[in-house]
């Protein structure tokens, strides 16, 4: 019974990275990097997403809960599983290490930058070009934003691979190796968004 319980939450927590928290994650990087087109662009942007219908109780039921199994569970994987990567080095037990660094990483990004815009937002801030500019422009904070939104990105691009072995989408090598490359072009195409974007906010 136990090893059903955990073999479903695996899944379970597989499953939530990327729906629904990748695609939110896919869709934060494309609203943002509208500031590519100007601070007037941006706070539109913004704004049209802060003014959705019932937004507080989309955001609890589609990516806070979510995120918050996702984090919590995820922490105890990262804690309980054995890397082999010092005995056999292959690649695929690198990535697995990496996941897991960077899960911690990119929870405790996403943890300051909820409390920076979100929990900032709900006592009177505005979530604008002004907000994110401000905290940009400190040469610590945009390279810890850097390094938080590479690493969130790359733990989204990784764990999309695990999806789809874990979920049997992948099954054989050649599939595998090809999910490898859509994997590595996924991080490639949202990091150019997310740098483009961070270089945006302080120009």
């Amino acid at each position: 019974m136990a090893g059903n319980r955990e073999f479903a939450n695996r899944r379970l927590h597989s499953l939530l990275g990327v729906i629904p928290i990748g695609v939110f994650l896919t869709q934060h990087l494309v609203v943002n990097h509208f500031i590519t087109g100007g601070p007037e662009s941006f706070n539109k942007a913004a704004g049209f997403m802060g003014s959705l219908p019932f937004r507080i109780v989309l955001e609890t039921v589609i990516i806070y809960l979510p995120l918050l199994f996702h984090a919590i569970y995820g922490l105890y994987i990262a804690f309980t599983a054995k890397s082999n990567v010092k005995r056999f080095g292959f690649f695929r037990n690198w990535m697995f290490m990496l996941q897991r660094v960077s899960g911690v990483i990119t929870l405790i990004f996403i943890t300051w930058h909820v409390w920076q815009t979100r929990v900032a937002a709900a006592f009177g801030a505005e979530v604008s070009y002004d907000m994110m500019h401000n905290i940009l422009t400190s040469p610590f904070m945009f390279v810890f934003y850097l390094v938080g939104i590479l690493s969130t990105i790359f733990h989204f691009a990784n764990g999309l691979w695990s999806f789809f072995v874990s979920w049997g989408i992948t099954v054989s090598p050649r599939s595998q190796v090809i999910s490898t490359y859509v994997t590595v072009g996924v991080f490639i195409v949202l990091s150019f968004i997310g740098i483009q974007t961070l270089i945006a906010f302080v120009q």
